[in-house]
């Protein structure tokens, strides 16, 4: 083991938010000879005890869950909704919402590592775990990053090529995707809260649209409710089932969430100002899954209530949604086909932008590099829009198969959510990290439970798609093998996270707060 870090000066409370140029959201701070004091923020009271509960403080702390929430939105889970609609009509409703719930109480765990701590998760996993171990894990979350950016930019093309009328063909889309990802990043310049809103007018857009296509539909209001609040589960729809749990909580989110949470820097010299910020984080997060929730919400019952039932059930996927819809309900006003066009195109916009900020921590952090802001983005994007930029020139002229190979890209990412929700929860747990802001006993059993649910419905869709998809002897032998080394180092995480006694952290997270 390392040996611990020298001491380290205790570091001064920055600004609570960084866009120097917001005058209504600046916190200034000045320093006196005992303490630092952070004006607005340190004016209540001190110690252990957080101040109560303000409304301009929320709106201050307003903006990393929903750039979190925005994974719960993206391409890939738009399909699995309309999948989930037209297949199961209603039934899976209610395992649509406590999914959501149990992606809430993932990345709040994942927001009280960043909050306590002060670092991110790949930062942390970094330090945990020795050289060969780290550099595997960076590839797994790199490969799962990698995987939902590919379904997030051919999402953002379909929706470009149905809006040009079929002119642009999807190759053209991933570069204006491309493209697109690199302005956005151009405005965080300008400050955090400026691209947070950016964010925030996407979300509205998918919000609005796929109201506007709810509103069109008119799904039966009496099966929604039934559908959420009575579990129904048939050997017919379980695929949709576990397609419905294992789309919600990405790997890459939970690395994002931990990093998102340190945009507004918090005194941590005082406890108080810890339990603060958490509970703000938890309100707003809460908020974020509760709007995102609804977002899915919408796209289930609008394909439940137009294709439950018929033969073109099984053949629904995100290339030809659009176009089913508006076989199905005509033109009108705003051709429901468009409007479905300009809600996928804000979730693949936006969840593309979220996929390279992760991507930046989870080199960064893994792999301790220190670059310039513009070059991580281009390395980031690179692993992302190279393979993407392939897919799209192989499969343009046959676009039936993309279907198929989103299968294969979820399959990719659920074989990574144990290394990230193993070493979270470990870290959390544990008192030389988390000090007295470790998770208690109830919340540890409850967020094992949940993790050991998401793993095994995971595994049960690996088995289930590699039982059909598998075949011949070398192809086999293969994926034994790789299964072998795939389980073997899940072990190996557990069993380093229970044997593990003593953490090289920075002693200032100790005496703060242990």
């Amino acid at each position: 083991m390392a040996p611990p870090p020298p001491q380290l000066e205790p570091r001064l409370p920055l600004l609570l938010n960084r866009d120097e140029d917001d005058d209504e959201l600046q916190e200034t701070a000045y320093e006196s000879d005992e303490k630092v004091h952070i004006v607005g923020i340190d004016s209540f009271a001190e110690g252990d005890k957080a101040p109560p509960f303000s409304w301009r403080k929320l709106w201050l702390f307003t903006g990393p869950g929903f750039l979190m929430s925005i994974a719960f939105l993206d391409p890939g889970n738009l399909e699995g909704d309309l999948q989930s609609g037209a297949i199961a009509g209603y039934s899976l409703l209610w395992l649509l919402f406590w999914a959501t719930a149990m992606g809430l109480l993932v990345q709040l765990l994942a927001a009280r590592l960043g909050v306590v701590t002060g670092r991110h998760l790949a930062e942390l996993c970094r330090e945990e775990y020795p050289g060969w171990a780290r550099m595997v894990l960076w590839i797994m979350a790199e490969l799962a990053l990698i995987g939902a950016d590919i379904q997030e930019v051919i999402g953002s093309a379909i929706a470009i090529k149905i809006l040009s009328n079929g002119v642009l063909p999807l190759w053209a889309g991933v570069v204006i995707t491309a493209f697109d990802c690199f302005i956005f990043l151009f405005l965080e310049n300008y400050g955090v809260r400026k691209l947070e809103a950016v964010f925030a007018v996407l979300i509205a857009v998918m919000a609005l649209s796929f109201a506007w296509m709810f509103g069109d539909t008119k799904p039966d209001g009496m099966e929604l409710l039934l559908g959420i609040l009575v579990p129904k589960l048939s050997s017919r729809t379980i695929k949709q089932a576990v397609g419905v749990v294992g789309c919600i909580i990405m790997p890459h989110n939970v690395f994002l969430h931990s990093a998102l949470v340190q945009s507004r820097e918090i005194d941590h010299n005082k406890k108080g100002r810890v339990k603060e910020a958490l509970r703000y984080y938890s309100i707003e997060s809460t908020i974020a899954l509760v709007v995102s929730f609804i977002i899915n919400l919408f796209v289930t019952t609008v394909f439940a209530k137009g294709f439950y039932g018929t033969e073109l059930a099984n053949s629904i996927g995100l290339v030809n949604a659009g176009q089913y819809l508006q076989d199905k309900y005509g033109g009108g006003l705003f051709p429901i086909l468009y409007i479905w066009a300009i809600g996928l195109l804000a979730a693949g916009q936006s969840s593309t932008i979220t996929g390279t900020y992760a991507g930046q921590f989870i080199m960064g952090g893994f792999l301790n590099l220190r670059l310039k802001k513009w070059l991580r983005a281009l390395i980031t994007r690179s692993c992302a829009i190279v393979p993407t930029m392939i897919v799209a020139l192989v499969f343009d002229t046959n676009e039936d198969s993309l279907d198929v190979l989103n299968e294969w890209l979820n399959v990719l990412q659920s074989i990574q959510i144990p290394f990230a929700l193993i070493p979270l929860l470990f870290l959390v747990s544990k008192e030389q990290i988390m000090g007295t802001f470790r998770i208690g006993p109830v919340l540890k059993i409850s967020s094992w439970l949940v993790a050991a649910l998401v793993i095994v419905i995971n595994a049960y869709l690996l088995i289930e798609f590699f039982s059909n998809e598998v075949n011949g002897v070398v192809f086999s032998s293969a994926v034994c093998i790789l299964t072998s080394g795939y389980v073997a180092f899940i072990l190996y995480l557990v069993y380093r996270g229970f044997t593990f006694a003593s953490w090289s952290c920075s002693p200032k997270n100790v005496e703060v707060i242990g």
